[in-house]
């Protein structure tokens, strides 16, 4: 059973660990709806694979790479990506750890033409982000019309709750030059 309640309830780092929280496969189904992806992807912070799967069904060839081994198939551990200068894929599609979510888009800037990241939509906020969202190929922001399924961190046996939290899929283009486009997307399935 869900808990509606709107309350955000945010747990200490210590307890969040690697912040290791299980995309919701509906979200990477909404991403493929939008935006078209080249066949080879690269996904950095793969965790258990969620991201992976839904990208490798859909015919991606996905290089999955995490820091920690997290049972992803087919993925390599121990790889840090901030210390990561090779470019294994033109393009980026990950949730990122929210406690480095600022840093993963400002590595991924850097060498790959291609970026799409699921994100908090206040990332939006803060002038301390201007460098990363403002004149550097942020070419849309795909809000979700509704909140995604809760995402719980890896093995959480406490309450199962509807998301407090708005998400959105940030996508950066390196040659883009215009102003960035908001749309409005959904998770659900429609018809």
């Amino acid at each position: 059973m869900l808990d509606h309640s709107c309350q955000v309830q945010r747990h200490s780092l210590r307890d969040r660990g690697d912040d290791v929280y299980e995309t919701p496969s509906v979200a990477v189904e909404a991403l493929l709806r939008v935006e078209q992806l080249p066949h080879r992807i690269w996904e950095p912070a793969c965790g258990t694979g969620a991201v992976v799967k839904v990208l490798r069904a859909a015919g991606h060839n996905v290089v999955a790479t995490d820091l920690n081994a997290y049972d992803c198939p087919d993925s390599t551990a121990a790889v840090d990506f901030l210390l990561e200068r090779a470019a294994l894929a033109d393009c980026i599609v990950t949730n990122p750890p929210f406690k480095l979510a600022h840093q993963f888009v400002a590595h991924a800037l850097s060498p790959r033409p291609r970026v799409l990241m699921l994100l908090r939509l206040a990332f939006l906020e803060t002038e301390r982000r201007a460098a990363i969202l403002e004149g550097c190929g942020l070419v849309r922001v795909h809000v979700f019309r509704a909140r995604l399924p809760m995402m719980h961190r890896q093995n959480w046996t406490g309450r199962k709750a509807t998301s407090g939290i708005a998400f959105a899929w940030f996508a950066w283009d390196r040659a883009w030059k215009g102003p960035t486009e908001l749309r409005r997307i959904s998770w659900e399935r429609e018809g």
